[in-house]
């Protein structure tokens, strides 16, 4: 049965819902004597939140490993690359915490305005000292977001009821969605700096984003302007951020991650203008029990051949997408492992796949790693999946090239997968017909037919002449082989005939010798037989 490890606590509806589906182990019960390097090996799926490390050297040691879940939304730790390579899925539970990383935001927020932590610890030390912890009203500051995604978005909403003016740079939201949410779009982080009275933080950790609150972005801001960091710790230069709030540049901060976490002593923890929280974002029941069942979804739908939505490794396909590529993606690995056979022993520089048809407006990303599965298939060492299948393809040097048409001439959808080898350029084309969307070929060798395309398919080339199926009957009969379906593609070159294709499929496969006895005969010029 397939084996499941959850590495450390996560709410009961998560491992319920695992062990509907799995045998289920809990490592984070046993006392710290869970020995994890000497016994990943026995899992196809681990599920963990923060603390555990899934390394390269890790991940070397897990032979049966097809995915991991990560119970929120960060996957700092986890080899993502070395994962990807094995064909590892890894999948998060980015919604999880997204209302509670915004609630704890504007928690903050106020509690940085009224110096709410201040006033409390002064008053139960004994002293009762109102001028000193007096705060200002947020209603007419203005709040700049740095980071427009589901966070900052949610911030700005409950910030816009508190009567701020919002100011937000992210180019990767459109001018539609501010326009929405009533919040202005900034054309730059500079435009933010200028107007912001509160400042935060809500961008991703990566190596563009380390270090974006530096020395000389803090002093584009307005004198007194207060900081946020409920995001990532590495985000802001802690030292500039000291240094600014010593020369009263900055007015107060309040941060809830930090560069190295766990932190309990810090230069900053000695200013009384600064609050801090150890990285409470994603800290409440209801987030901590959302994370561990979105992870446990997504283990779920990797191991049993479901739609991976959170996938970090792997393209998210929105479900409307899916609907309609779905039909298209055996398909598309199909014509992928017949382009390859017909190249058979050429060495494949470019993989061209042109999508022509109302599938060409869809997100095509899996048909085209379809595709990629079909030629790569039995010819690389690694095992091959939708996971490593572009990785293994661009360690090869093989070029994927994609192009799209929303205008199929002849039919509603077409798929055309070209392998080029050199000057070698072999295409085969094909689509899908009926309410079942049967699989059809149309286009191999140069000449066009049509033949549903079943489990076993066979092609010869040949001079066409009169004679020419029989003669293949005749020897695929003498071999036991039971033909379904067959078709034949021909054209005319002047007065003499040409070159034809024939396409058969069988009820069983057809074994390499009876091929190559047939093409041996006088007339045939080449032959292939695979099973799809």
């Amino acid at each position: 049965m397939t084996k499941v490890l959850v590495a450390e606590k996560i709410g009961a509806s998560g491992i319920d819902l695992l062990k509907q589906h799995f045998d289920v182990d809990t490592a984070f019960d046993q006392n710290g004597d869970f020995d994890l390097e000497a016994r990943i090996g026995d899992y196809d799926g681990l599920l963990i939140r923060s603390a555990t490390k899934v390394t390269a050297d890790l991940i070397d040691k897990a032979g049966n490993l097809k995915a991991i879940g990560r119970a929120g939304v960060g996957v700092d730790n986890v080899d993502v690359p070395a994962a990807t390579k094995r064909g590892i899925v890894v999948a998060n539970a980015p919604e999880s915490n997204v209302v509670t990383a915004a609630e704890h935001t504007v928690a903050l927020l106020l509690a940085l305005a009224r110096n709410v932590p201040q006033a409390h610890a002064a008053l139960k030390q004994g002293s009762w000292e109102r001028s000193k912890w007096s705060g200002v009203e947020l209603e007419g500051k203005t709040l700049g977001i740095l980071g427009f995604g589901r966070i900052g978005q949610l911030v700005a909403a409950r910030a816009k009821g508190f009567g701020m003016r919002v100011v937000a740079f992210d180019p990767y939201v459109s001018a539609e969605r501010y326009r929405d949410l009533g919040v202005e779009k900034a054309e730059s982080s500079d435009d933010v700096y200028a107007v912001a009275d509160f400042l935060t933080l809500h961008l991703p950790k990566t190596p563009d984003t380390e270090g974006w609150l530096d020395a000389e972005a803090l002093a584009k801001c307005k004198d007194g302007v207060r900081i946020l960091n409920v995001a990532r710790g590495p985000l802001i230069v802690d030292e500039d951020l000291q240094a600014a709030l010593d020369s009263g540049k900055v007015g107060g901060a309040a941060l809830d991650v930090f560069r190295s976490e766990p932190v309990t002593d810090h230069p900053l923890f000695a200013y009384d203008n600064v609050i801090v929280t150890p990285h409470l974002g994603a800290s409440t029941a209801e987030a901590t029990d959302r994370a561990g069942y979105q992870a446990a979804e997504q283990v779920v739908a990797a191991l049993t051949g479901g739609a991976v939505t959170t996938a970090v490794n792997v393209p998210a396909i929105k479900p409307e997408d899916l609907e309609v590529l779905g039909p298209f993606v055996p398909l598309c690995s199909h014509l992928g492992r017949l382009a390859m056979a017909l190249a058979e022993g050429s060495s494949v520089d470019r993989i061209e796949v042109e999508l022509l048809g109302r599938i060409a407006e869809r997100d095509t990303r899996p048909l085209a790693t379809a595709t990629l599965l079909g030629v790569l298939q039995g010819h690389t060492e690694e095992d091959v999946n939708q996971v490593n299948a572009p990785a293994i393809a661009e360690e090869r040097g093989i070029e994927l090239v994609e192009t799209k048409n929303a205008h199929a001439r002849d039919f509603e959808n077409l798929v055309r997968i070209t392998v080029v080898a050199g000057d070698q350029r072999e295409r085969v084309v094909g689509t899908t017909f009926g309410r079942l969307h049967r699989p059809h070929l149309l286009e191999a060798w140069g000449q066009r037919f049509d033949v549903q395309v079943d489990e076993h398919v066979t092609l010869f080339r040949y001079q066409d002449v009169p004679g020419m199926i029989g003669r293949v009957g005749t020897c695929f009969g003498e071999a036991g082989v039971n033909i379904v379906s067959a078709a034949v593609g021909r054209r005319e070159e002047g007065d003499e005939r040409g070159e034809a294709v024939m396409v058969l499929t069988t009820d069983a496969r057809v074994p390499a010798d009876v091929v190559d006895r047939i093409v041996g005969l006088d007339g045939f010029i080449a032959g292939r037989t695979l099973t799809l």
